[in-house]
């Protein structure tokens, strides 16, 4: 998947599902990591690959935390 199809999916997600992307991409890092002890690796950029996309998940739920944290402040400060 490239990054701008990676970047768009990632809006569309809810909380619910960028949690559920990271496990995934998590452990699929993991599994990556014990076929390299174990076997052959033919494409060490997954590495990389799976690192970053998991610091965009990482990255698109901070900005919806913060996104939420000044919505929630402004509605208090109106009463």
């Amino acid at each position: 998947m490239k990054v701008t199809e990676f970047k768009s999916a990632l809006e569309r997600m809810d909380m619910q599902q960028m949690n559920e992307k990271l496990d995934s991409l998590r452990h699929e890092l993991f599994s990556l990591r014990l076929s390299v002890s174990t076997a052959h690796v033919k494409n060490h950029a997954q590495f990389k690959q799976l690192r970053q996309n998991i610091a965009r998940v990482l990255t698109r739920m901070q900005q919806n935390n913060q996104k939420t944290v000044i919505v929630n402040k402004g509605e208090h400060g109106r009463a």
